[in-house]
C-alpha cells in the first residue's frame, strides 16, 4: 500500500482473494515489445502498400509508429488493436486489398515472423517453473491471432507451462472484452477473483477489470509507461520477472 516499504505497493487489498492462477498478455509483457514488432509492422505496412512507397508511412503513423524513435505509441492501434481493426483501417487509408483478404495475409505474416523475432523479457522457462512450483495456473491471452501465438509457445518451448492460450481470433472475443479471462477461467478450474491479469497495455488491464480479476498488474516492458498504468492497475512493475517477488508482498 502507498506509504509501505512495500517495492510494488497494490492497491486495494480487499480486491480479492488468494490468486491461483495468472493470465499473460504476449507481447510487451513476455516480449520486448519494440524490438519484436517494430520490425514487423515496418514489413506488414510495405506489404499492404504494394510498391505504393508513399502510402507505407501514412500505414506506419496511422497506427502508433513514430519513425524517429522507432517506437509504437501506447493504446495506439497497433499496440493494442487486432488484425481487423488493423486492416480496416489500412483499408480506409488507400490500400486496395478488401479486409478480409488482409486480414489473412496479415495473420500469415505474423504467425511467419512473431515466433521468429520475438526477443524474451526474461528467462521464461525459468519463471514459469518458478511459478507453477507455488501452485500458479498460468495462461496467456493476446490480440494477437491463435496461430501466431501458438507458434511463439512452441518455438520457447513454453507448452508444458501454459495451459491456456487464446488469441483474438479464437472466438472468445477481443481485448479489452472480459471473454479471454472468461475462458481462462473455465479452463483451469478457478473463479476470475483468483486470477491475476498482467499485461502493458490498458487494454490487457480493461480486459481483467471487466471480468472481475482479483488482481491486475502492468508491466513496462511494452508500449506503456508507469503514467499510463498506474490509474488502471492494482500494481506496476517493472517487468514479468519481478512478479514473484509482488505476489511475495501481495501475501
Amino acid at each position: 500500500m502507498p506509504g509501505s516499504d512495500m517495492p510494488y505497493p497494490v492497491k486495494g487489498p480487499q480486491r480479492g482473494s488468494e490468486i491461483r492462477a495468472v493470465l499473460f498478455d504476449k507481447d510487451g509483457t513476455l516480449f520486448s515489445y519494440h524490438e519484436t514488432w517494430g520490425p514487423i509492422l515496418r514489413e506488414a505496412a510495405a506489404m499492404a502498400a504494394e510498391g505504393d512507397e508513399g502510402l507505407v508511412p501514412r500505414l506506419l503513423e496511422a497506427v502508433g509508429y513514430n519513425a524517429a524513435t522507432g517506437r509504437i505509441g501506447a493504446g495506439t492501434v497497433f499496440a493494442a488493436g487486432e488484425t481487423v481493426e488493423l486492416a480496416t483501417l489500412w483499408n480506409k487509408l488507400g490500400v486496395k486489398r478488401e479486409v478480409r483478404r488482409l486480414v489473412e495475409d496479415l495473420d500469415s505474416l505474423f504467425a511467419r515472423e512473431a515466433p521468429r523475432r520475438s526477443h524474451p523479457v526474461t528467462d521464461l522457462q525459468v519463471l514459469f517453473s518458478t511459478l507453477r512450483q507455488r501452485g500458479l495456473r498460468l495462461g496467456l491471452a493476446t490480440n494477437d491471432g491463435e496461430a501466431s501465438a501458438f507458434a511463439t509457445i512452441a518455438r520457447f518451448g513454453l507448452a508444458e507451462h501454459l495451459e491456456f492460450h487464446c488469441g483474438y481470433d479464437s472466438g472468445y472475443g477481443a481485448k479489452p472484452l472480459p471473454g479471454m479471462v472468461n475462458a481462462f477461467c473455465a479452463a483451469v478450474g478457478v473463479g476470475p477473483e483468483a486470477v491475476a491479469v498482467v499485461g502493458d497495455n490498458s487494454h490487457d488491464l480493461d480486459m481483467g477489470r471487466a471480468a472481475g480479476a482479483g488482481l491486475l498488474v502492468g508491466v513496462l516492458t511494452g508500449t506503456s509507461a508507469r503514467g499510463d498504468l498506474a490509474p488502471l492497475a492494482d500494481a506496476v512493475i517493472d517487468s514479468i520477472a519481478d512478479l514473484p517477488m509482488l505476489l511475495d508482498e501481495r501475501g
